[in-house]
């Protein structure tokens, strides 16, 4: 298992008229998470991954929202790969508060896709180097 951890400070933008972080932004968390992950593995980013003609797009994602967030808050975005990627990755997310409570938890799965014929495909050796170090 590889768990990352992103600070996240929230902004007036993503609340709604409560005051509470609007619900769509946490799929934007969840985002920003696994992209700092994947280069804290050494990873390239998406745009060098589709560069060497492999795209990655969302096909399914779950939300499960416990407790508010608020503005100015400082969130801890929890990113954890459990095993593998095959033709797919899932990470899922924890996301806390600053005073460590849970306030929603997620999970993604992504595709491997080949940019040229947009058939599904292996993961980047690369990927699987990265991830082989820090799952094992």
């Amino acid at each position: 298992m590889y768990i990352y951890d992103v600070q996240i400070r929230t902004r007036y933008n993503e609340t709604d008229k409560m005051g509470v972080i609007y619900h769509a932004n946490y799929i934007n968390y969840y985002e920003i998470a696994r992209t700092e992950m994947l280069r804290n593995t050494g990873v390239y980013s998406y745009s060098e991954m589709e560069s060497d003609g492999i795209m990655m797009p969302v096909v399914e994602i779950q939300s499960r929202y416990i407790l508010p967030a608020y503005y100015d808050e400082n969130l801890t975005v929890r990113v954890i790969i459990k095993e593998m990627p095959t033709a797919k990755i899932t990470f899922y997310y924890e996301i806390f508060n600053e005073k460590q409570e849970l306030l929603n938890t997620g999970m993604t799965v992504l595709a491997f896709m080949n940019s040229v014929n947009h058939r599904p495909c292996r993961p980047p050796q690369k990927l699987i180097n990265c991830l082989k170090e820090v799952l094992l």
